[in-house]
């Protein structure tokens, strides 16, 4: 199939790996690119917790680093996982990739026996994490280190889908689907755009084309970037 990805770049890049080994053309379209956060980080935490594989890269040039990384880390998924340990944690616990299972791990480890947790988050979060971890006793605060702001929507996208060279495109956050839909209404191809398939992590993020008009969407079982990635298979029928 021709895939479009518009995660930020670096996801993109792994994406379209993984895509591209299954024999698939990947087009990578980021619409939107990720970018630290100023914030205060005292060190008093328990452990530390992310749900994105952006939250580690964020803390790189942060004063609290050298504290943090020394300090278990509760990840959301493999991906989240795998960028905690290229950024220097060395004490990595892995859920099974939502939020749920997140917090069914974290009390399982007893993570706030000796202090608070502390939540890694982006300013745009689909879950209340801290919510959710309060409700059951555990403390925790989240303090915000990355976000991500719009890119401009790539003339060669625009190129690719008014000569039908798209066959889905895949949706990672509603944001992204959202700035894919705009893009589309500037560059006046909103008809080509809703034409293709949509792979989407999640109903949420698939609402915004739903409403737009996109009738050629499918929607992952599971919030993972490998149940989406498994969609492709049976788009391709």
């Amino acid at each position: 199939m021709r895939l479009v990805v518009t995660r930020p770049h670096d996801d993109s890049e792994r994406t379209a790996t993984t895509l591209r080994a299954r024999g698939h053309e990947v087009l990578i379209a980021p619409l939107m690119q990720v970018e630290p956060v100023a914030a205060d980080i005292r060190e008093s935490w328990a452990a530390v917790i992310v749900t994105s594989a952006n939250a580690p890269g964020a803390i790189a040039a942060h004063p609290a680093r050298k504290a943090l990384i020394k300090l278990p880390v509760f990840a959301v998924g493999r991906r989240s996982a795998d960028a905690c340990r290229h950024a220097g944690f060395t004490k990595v616990t892995t859920a099974g990739g939502d939020v749920h299972d997140l917090v069914r791990v974290i009390m399982d480890h007893g993570a706030d026996a000796i202090g608070p947790l502390l939540y890694l988050a982006g300013e745009d979060r689909a879950a209340d994490l801290i919510g959710e971890l309060s409700a059951r006793g555990i403390a925790a605060e989240m303090v915000v280190i990355y976000r991500a702001v719009t890119a401009p929507f790539p003339g060669y996208l625009i190129v690719a889908l008014k000569a039908g060279e798209i066959d889905a495109v895949l949706h990672f956050s509603r944001r992204s689907a959202v700035n894919y839909l705009a893009g589309a209404d500037r560059a006046d191809i909103t008809k080509q755009a809703l034409a293709v398939q949509h792979l989407c992590l999640s109903a949420q993020i698939a609402e915004p084309l739903v409403a737009a008009g996109a009738s050629l969407v499918a929607i992952a079982p599971h919030p993972d970037e490998a149940s989406l990635i498994k969609l492709v298979e049976p788009a391709e029928g």
